[in-house]
């Protein structure tokens, strides 16, 4: 009876865990679209038309579109992981809070990139993009390793397997951020567009990690 009632226990405790970070998700998400800026009537020069105005603006719907399907992808990837996560402490929920930190100061790097790709300062707004992902994919390596050490948070049942090629390839994203913000002083179009392929990269990690061999370390008999 006790074990039952630690079980359900858990579930609610990371249940609300994954409530909270849900809502932190979906408000940075919707924040991304108010740096598109409809083009007011008045400031468009007699004669002009509106089309042109909208197509000048694609500085900030192709930002809004990599940062968009960038943070769909990490609350993809951030419920995966608690279909495996199912006890937390206070440690998990700082490093939790710490995430859901980077992933609100996503809008700002966007709104800045977005303002800046077209002028001389492109690089520094883009290493800045750049180095803010860095961060979140730093911050989610040690959240899942925090909470997969030993199995510490996770479901008893949980697929070893799986485990642990989702360790692996998440070992991936921070060298690869690096060098998506290194290149930003180098050639911003490059710099952006891997931002933009690691993050469909990420997308694919579980079904990846499904497919992929393992060697578990073998248990004395």
């Amino acid at each position: 009876m006790t074990d039952k009632n630690h079980v359900v226990a858990d579930e609610k405790e990371t249940g609300r865990i994954e409530a909270f970070s849900d809502g932190v998700f979906a408000i940075a998400i919707t924040l991304l679209i108010l740096d598109i800026k409809v083009p007011h009537a008045h400031d468009l020069p007699i004669g002009a038309k509106l089309i042109p105005a909208l197509a000048a603006l694609w500085p900030s719907y192709l930002a809004f579109f990599i940062s968009f399907v960038t943070i769909l992808i990490m609350w993809v990837s951030h419920h995966r992981l608690f279909t495996y996560i199912k006890r937390s402490n206070d440690t998990f929920l700082f490093l939790n809070g710490l995430l859901l930190f980077f992933v609100t100061l996503i809008p700002f790097p966007t709104a800045l990139l977005a303002e800046y790709i077209e002028t001389p300062h492109a690089n520094v707004a883009a290493a800045i993009y750049a180095g803010v992902y860095m961060l979140v994919a730093v911050v989610f390596n040690i959240l899942w390793r925090y909470a997969s050490s030993r199995g510490r948070l996770l479901d008893k049942k949980a697929d070893q397997c799986f485990v642990q090629n989702i360790s692996k390839q998440y070992l991936f994203g921070p060298p690869l951020y690096l060098a998506a913000f290194l290149l930003s002083f180098i050639w911003v179009p490059a710099s952006v567009a891997m931002c933009l392929v690691l993050a469909v990269f990420l997308a694919f990690t579980g079904a990846i990690s499904r497919l992929l061999p393992c060697e578990l370390p073998r248990r004395d008999e």
